[in-house]
Parts: C-alpha cells; sequence; structure tokens
C-alpha cells in the first residue's frame, strides 16, 4: 500500500563522522581517506585506533580548497 511505504531519505550527516560516514559524504573510497588521513591531507583525528572528521571542519577544507576559472575563461 502507498501509505506504507518508507520514504528514500537520507539520513542527516552527523557533526562528528567516522571513515564510513566521510567516504559518504565526500562519495570517495574509505582506502583513499585512510591514505589521505595518514597523510595530513584531509583534517581530522584518531581516536584510539579510529578516525574522526569533524563535519564543519571538513566543509571549511572543502570551501578552502575551491578553486574558481579565470575571468578570460
Amino acid at each position: 500500500m502507498a501509505g506504507d511505504r518508507q520514504r528514500n531519505t537520507p539520513s542527516p550527516t552527523p557533526e562528528v563522522m567516522t571513515i564510513d560516514d566521510l567516504a559518504a559524504y565526500l562519495q570517495v573510497s574509505k582506502s583513499s581517506l585512510y591514505k589521505l588521513a595518514q597523510e595530513g591531507r584531509v583534517p581530522g583525528q584518531k581516536v584510539g585506533r579510529h578516525w574522526r572528521f569533524l563535519r564543519t571542519t571538513i566543509d571549511a577544507w572543502l570551501d578552502k580548497r575551491v578553486t574558481y576559472p579565470e575571468a578570460g575563461d
């Protein structure tokens, strides 16, 4: 029945993300993220053996990395 169907709404992104959360958020593989995190190229921190990423920090990092085409392009 139509009223019984569940909507496929994406779950909200948590404020503190795991490597799985961040991989889904950025649409990249977990192996790429592990490498970037270990090299310090993506902002995150290890808590014990696990990586954690603040969504606000990731958003600011993405904003900083945006490149815009030059006016003549």
